[in-house]
Parts: structure tokens; sequence; C-alpha cells
């Protein structure tokens, strides 16, 4: 069996290696922790954002604790305007050929060409 011949060498790993692999994943896991807790915290400063509106308007505080969305509103408002944004023109998908006669002009002519530097040799 080949995969019993297959050996590593740990002697080949150095220091700075495994200082790099150390950090690099560190790295990654606690951005991921940061951005897990900003995740989170986003609705909650929105919502003291805007019940610190609504009370400045004078609105009752029995309307401010139901400031939350459900789950199928907030799908139904996400596919609006995912169709609104996306919206395109039905094509008929024929295509149309017309044939147009070009009057004449020297640009297409090839007697009158860019290069007269060889003519006149």
């Amino acid at each position: 069996m080949e995969l019993a011949k297959i050996s590593f060498d740990f002697s080949a790993i150095s220091g700075f290696g495994v200082t790099v692999a150390v950090v690099g994943y560190l790295t990654v896991f606690i951005s991921l922790v940061i951005l897990y807790y900003a995740y989170r915290l986003i609705p909650k400063l929105i919502n003291l954002q805007t019940r610190q509106k609504l009370l400045k308007q004078g609105k009752e505080l029995e309307a401010l604790n139901d400031l939350n969305i459900v789950g199928e509103a907030n799908a139904a408002i996400s596919m609006a305007l995912y169709l609104y944004f996306n919206e395109h023109d039905e094509e008929s998908h024929k295509l149309t050929i017309k044939n147009i006669q070009r009057s004449y002009t020297p640009w297409s002519s090839r007697i009158y060409s860019v290069n007269d530097y060889f003519k006149m040799k």
C-alpha cells in the first residue's frame, strides 16, 4: 500500500513558519469574533437610535417596544427590492437583419491607403 510509505519530516519546519501560521490563525479567529460581536451589536444600536428619535417626537413607550420586524416581513421586503432592482424587459428573441446601403466614403476605399510611404519610392 502506497499510503503507508508516505512520511512527513517535522524537522523541516522552522520556528518562523510555526510563528507565521499561529499568528495567521489567531488573526483570522480574532477578526471573526470581532465581526460576530459587531453584527450582533448593529441592530441594537439601530433600535436605540430609533427609540431616541421616537421619544423626541413624543411617541408612547408601548409603541417603542415593538420595533422589531418579523422574518417573513424582512423576506418579503428583500424579495421586493430584489425584483425591483433586477427587473429586465422581456425580449422577443428575434433577430432582425436589415441590409442598409451605405454611401461611398473614401475611408472605405483601398486606393486611399493610410500608408503612402512605400508608394513614393
